[in-house]
């Protein structure tokens, strides 16, 4: 297939062959003369089929999908399911590693399934045409686009690895129907691609004092701290003394220590600042905000996802969907805006931090203590504990209109385009110093200063237990304990007797090791993918 839209076109490359964004971009005439038989001639080319590479990640979250980082709550200890009392228990599914609970639900994850491969499938297609562009010579542009590139492919096959284990492994565009690969493989299919990208990005490719203009894109700083994320979680969970020989532990820490010294990047200072919604105070009569919200692409972002407020529901998909499902049910609260009512925070979580600790009231809504729960509607809300998600909840103006558009314009559902911070700085510090750094006692110091807290020995209990505060609510927390062990996952997350609400009654959760531990942590393979494949692909153990 190679017929394309315009307005596609604009963005890159579509996803041949295999589900994109939305089904109405496929199959359709041509309004130009652009073909892929004719396409990938030109720098310019190359730049705008690289923008689509960035779409189809975006496209991962922005579709509409079960997103990998509400899923990454659901399964973590910091959240239940959630959602509406009458809405299906999908989440719930997910939340108790047992299919049993929702045994309707085969295909929980089918549109992420297809999402990532269309992703996938956009870089392989722009990886296979490199050698057909003239680059005029240039080859530090050529390996800017092949780095930043690679690194999105090795993102994407990161979060399909973590999820489900063992996938196929596609290295070029084709709809070949393949067997799931060893985790082996892939992973060194991802610390090949991120390693091309941290050595051949250049350092000045994106500044950060022009982050208004380049915000998003992959720097080899990016690359060089995903590659530490990916060494540690492989590592971890599966035991091995390196990263498939690739990355060992000492080129993993160098590659933090780079960008530690490149001054890039900073703290910001205040850790509330870092999300709108505990920097906002709202305005009453207006459509605003007094804020000290540090911005997007600010000091301390290292890559963010983007999204913007021009979504609609005729197939073009770049708004902050999954941001929707974690706000407040159906309760606008300025400068908290409504949503779905998932991932309900686990009260452990808010007596998990320090006294005086900062990042507490920045990073959780606690609906009584801030006068909330008297407007909630209990009645509506699945698994209601008292606490959600300030982090990354929907915003309001004072009236209760949606906040996604500067003029209270915006769809709630539709509009959303708050970042999804991918790194922090705050990240590169705990990680050098979990690796060993000479300067780890410097590095803790620093992010537990910022939070109001005195110092701290830097061993590994420690490092976790700050990582568990530091990055509640950002699709960190479930990955770090797994990457500990499935023992350790399990008894952490596995409890019984959890007392809270559903539908305004009393309920109780009970989340058993021996699920968490016969599905080793990952998720249910979809069930049309296992069939559309003539079960080549194998179902994962426990679903």
């Amino acid at each position: 297939m190679n017929k394309l839209k315009l307005n596609i076109l604009s963005l890159g490359l579509l996803c041949f062959g295999i589900t994109g964004c939305s089904e109405s971009y496929l199959d359709v005439e041509s309004t130009t003369n652009v073909t892929t038989e004719n396409y990938y001639k030109t720098i310019d080319d190359a730049d705008r089929a690289l923008i689509g590479c960035y779409d189809g990640w975006q496209c991962t979250t922005s579709n509409g999908s079960l997103s990998i980082y509400v899923a990454s709550q659901v399964m973590s200890d910091e959240c239940f399911g959630g959602t509406g009392n009458t809405d299906g228990k999908g989440y719930q599914a997910i939340d108790r590693f047992d299919i049993s609970v929702s045994s309707s639900d085969a295909n929980l994850f089918n549109g992420t399934w297809n999402d990532y491969y269309a992703g996938i499938f956009r870089c392989n297609t722009l990886l296979q045409k490199l050698d057909q562009i003239d680059w005029k010579g240039d080859d530090e542009i050529r390996k800017r686009v092949e780095g930043e590139t690679r690194a999105l492919r090795a993102i994407m096959y990161f979060d399909l690895a973590r999820l489900f284990g063992s996938v196929p492994l596609l290295t070029g565009p084709t709809a070949e129907n393949l067997p799931q690969a060893e985790p082996a493989e892939i992973y060194k299919l991802i610390a090949e691609d991120l390693k091309f990208a941290a050595d051949n990005i250049p350092t000045n490719a994106y500044p950060k004092a022009n982050a208004s203009t380049n915000d998003g894109r992959i720097t080899c700083y990016a690359a060089k701290a995903l590659l530490a994320r990916v060494y540690l979680f492989y590592t971890g969970y599966y035991g091995a003394s390196d990263l498939v020989g690739v990355v060992t532990k000492e080129q993993a820490l160098a590659g933090l220590e780079d960008v530690i010294s490149s001054k890039e990047y900073d703290l910001v200072p205040e850790f509330k600042n870092l999300w709108p919604a505990a920097s906002s105070t709202p305005v009453k009569g207006k459509f605003e905000f007094v804020s000290t919200y540090a911005g997007d692409g600010n000091i301390e972002t290292v890559l963010s996802m983007k999204f913007n407020t021009t979504q609609d529901y005729n197939g073009n998909q770049d708004g902050n969907r999954w941001l929707v499902m974690m706000g407040m049910r159906n309760t606008n609260w300025s400068p908290y805006g409504k949503g779905w009512g998932a991932c309900t925070v686990h009260p452990k979580v808010w007596n998990a931090f320090e006294s005086g600790d900062k990042r507490k009231t920045a990073s959780i809504i606690d609906l009584v203590g801030e006068g909330i729960e008297s407007l909630f509607d209990l009645k509506d809300q699945r698994e209601y504990t008292g606490y959600t998600v300030k982090k990354y909840t929907p915003m309001a103006f004072y009236d209760g209109t949606s906040a996604s558009k500067a003029d209270g314009s915006g769809d709630f559902q539709t509009s959303q385009h708050q970042d999804f911070v991918v790194v922090r700085y705050a990240d590169v510090l705990l990680m050098a110093a979990e690796l060993g750094s000479s300067n780890a006692q410097l590095y803790f110091d620093k992010v537990r200063s910022r939070a109001g807290l005195t110092t701290k020995e830097p061993s590994q209990e420690n490092i976790m237990k700050e990582r568990f505060v530091e990055f509640a609510f950002e699709g960190q927390r479930y990955w770090d304990l797994l990457r500990q062990g499935i023992d350790v996952a399990s008894s952490t997350i596995a409890e019984s007797g959890i007392e809270l609400k559903s539908g305004g009654n009393p309920d109780v959760i009970t989340i058993t090791a021996d699920k968490i531990k016969t599905t080793k942590g990952f998720c249910q393979i979809p069930s049309t993918q296992i069939t559309l494949s003539d079960n080549v692909l194998k179902q994962n153990a426990g679903w």
